[in-house]
Parts: structure tokens; sequence; C-alpha cells
């Protein structure tokens, strides 16, 4: 087998034309830095024998019809194939009211980008000969009427049916909410297990073992995770900390192996921004006390809120330095089950050895 393609994924852009944005001073989100940063890296892609882009959701900042309707006029000029999915953002509501687009709509402001058929969320395409893509929408209400990251049972089964007549030698998926866990105990913490798809499981073992690569996003996180032969890829966001996208290289060699080369860039300037990785990881660092107190507040560590005020200042960057991917985590002089729970977060192997593999890594499939 003879293969071999190069692609790029941006992730989270939340796109948020000028007035558009909300003024809200406690946001995480960069969003002012999303379309010039977005301009940027298009011109650096445009400059690549890409075969195609990924955008694993969150396109815009609130699921506004502006925003929608201008990034697929924007993607519309690119000299090379986009796909993309549904994040939560880009339809946070099930029927559309006079901010944002409804769940249902999403699918309509996309044909050019995956979506063929106007009333179904998800889709497959051939892509390339030998390859096919699958991009899942792991948006969904349930009876209260609250959104939550799940696959229902008809997209379940549309899924099966697709993975049993595929041919392809290779099979990509796309799906904004994690399917593989990121971070320590992610599916069983509240804080994290927003971000995971709640029937993770389920999907995996549909998925194996004809699927070894899904990409995410939502987490706002530079991670690769793998479980049993599956590898999550999920990248992190344009308008956070670190601001990056990858470009990905996959090829076969002349035994029949297959490769992924990944490499990750970083948006470091913009011109109101010149030195963007500094003011946005100082703001994300303003942002990210009541964070910390969470985190320490809330199981497993369970901690006095008198305590957690004592060591979430020395956590300021915590998160920013999650986010970049690659990160060494030790805090000497927090109390010992504290100081060893935040070391979970290192980027280690099971040995406990350094493991960066989150920006830069070539993976044997």
């Amino acid at each position: 087998m003879s293969l071999e393609f190069r692609f790029a994924v941006a992730s989270d852009l939340h796109i948020a034309l000028p007035h558009t944005i909300w003024d809200n001073p406690s946001r995480f989100h960069l969003v002012e830095v999303g379309i010039p940063a977005l301009e940027l890296i298009f011109q650096h892609l445009a400059q690549l024998d890409l075969d195609f882009l990924l955008i694993p959701g969150d396109l815009t900042q609130h699921g506004e019809r502006e925003n929608h309707a201008w990034l697929q006029w924007r993607l519309a000029q690119l000299p090379f194939p986009v796909y993309v999915v549904p994040g939560n953002h880009d339809v946070p509501v099930l029927k559309a009211n006079e901010k944002s687009i409804g769940w249902a709509d999403f699918p309509s402001y996309y044909q050019k980008f995956g979506y063929d058929n106007p009333k179904q969320l998800y889709y497959s395409c051939e892509i390339l000969p030998g390859v096919r893509l699958i991009g899942l929408n792991s948006n969904n209400f349930n009876e209260k009427g609250d959104q939550i990251g799940r696959l229902d049972d008809t997209q379940l089964e549309w899924l099966k049916g697709v993975l049993a007549t595929a041919t392809e030698d290779v099979i990509l998926v796309m799906i904004h909410h994690n399917v593989v866990e990121h971070l320590p105990g992610q599916s069983q913490h509240k804080m994290g297990r927003r971000y995971m798809l709640e029937n993770a499981p389920q999907l995996l073992e549909i998925l194996r073992p004809k699927v070894q690569l899904v990409f995410t996003g939502h987490l706002h996180v530079q991670d690769i995770a793998e479980d049993r032969g599956i590898y999550d890829i999920t990248t992190g966001s344009l308008v956070s900390y670190p601001h990056p996208y990858r470009i990905l290289h996959f090829r076969v060699d002349e035994l029949g192996r297959k490769w992924l080369q990944i490499e990750s860039n970083r948006i470091d300037s913009l011109p109101e921004w010149p030195d963007l990785p500094q003011f946005s990881r100082e703001w994300m660092g303003d942002r990210s006390g009541q964070f910390m107190l969470r985190l320490l507040t809330e199981p497993p560590l369970n901690l006095p809120i008198e305590t957690a005020q004592e060591l979430a200042p020395s956590l300021r960057y915590f998160w920013a330095d999650i986010a970049a991917g690659d990160g060494m985590f030790d805090y000497p002089n927090f109390p010992p089950k504290v100081r060893r729970y935040f070391q979970n977060f290192s980027a280690t192997g099971s040995d406990r050895t350094p493991a960066m593999i989150d920006n830069y890594a070539t993976l044997l499939l």
C-alpha cells in the first residue's frame, strides 16, 4: 500500500466579529485575537502542500449567525478542503433564538465542509483515495433542555453501518468532546468530565479495530492520549494560550507500517499583540483564581478553603502550562498528598520518566 498525505488541525477558533464580542471580564477566551490569528494561520497553511484542514468544533464564540456566515465565507476561499464539526459553542441552544443558530441549523452553514445532508449533524466521506473521514456530532440536549456531550443511539447505529462497509485503508474520526482522558481522572472529576463524551467507552468499542486516530477539541489543551490502540489527539484553542495549531504528515513505509508525524505551531505575535504569548498567559493567570480554588476544595483533594487560598497563588500558571502541553509539575512546598496530586499532571510515562509527545511526536500506528 502506498499512501501519504499532509493535513492541519486548528481547533476552538471561537470566531467573533468585533461587534459580537461579549464584554465579560472573567472570560478565559481572548476572542479578540481570533480573526487576526486565523488569518495568520491561513497565510502559513497556504504556503504548504496540504491535502486538507480539520476544525474539531467551537468555530464561533456563541453560535451567532453572523459569525457562522463569516467563517463559512472565509473557509470557502482557502486553496485546500476544510472539514468541520460543531462544538458546544456553535449550537448552544436547541431552537434558534435572537443570538444563536439552533442545533439543527449547523449543517446548512457548512455544506461545503463535510455536510452533504443538511438534515444530519454528522457525516462520512472519502476525502482522499483510501482515506475516509467521519465527522461526529457530540452535542446533545437532555430532557431538561441542558446541553450535554453525548452521541445519541441513532448516530451510533449509523456509525456502525459506516464502519461495517468502509473499505478505506485509513479512517479518521473528528469529534468535539474528548473520547480518551487527557487529564488524570478526567472522566470522574466534576470539572473534567464536562469535556469528556458521556458515552466515550461505547464509542471506543465501536471504533475498534478500524479506527486509530480521533481528533478532538473542547479542552483547550495540547495533548495526545491513547487507549488500547486509539489515539485521541486534542488541539488547544486558537484564542487561548499558547494559541496553537498542528501540521501532520501521514505515510505508509515500504514495510506497510503506518506513521503519523505531528508538529505544532503557535501564534507568537499579532499587530495589536506583539508579545501575544506573554499577554495571553497573564490573561489566563489573572482569571485562574476561582478555577484553582475549586480544584483544591472539590474532590479528590477536598481541602479547607483556608488551605486552598494559601496554595492557589502558586498555581497561577498551572492551567496555562497544562494548555501548552508537555508540562512538568512539582510544588515541593505543598502538603505531600497535594504535591503528589499535581505531579500526576506531568508529561511522564508509566515509569515516571518524561514523555514529551503532546506537541511533537511520531506515532507508529
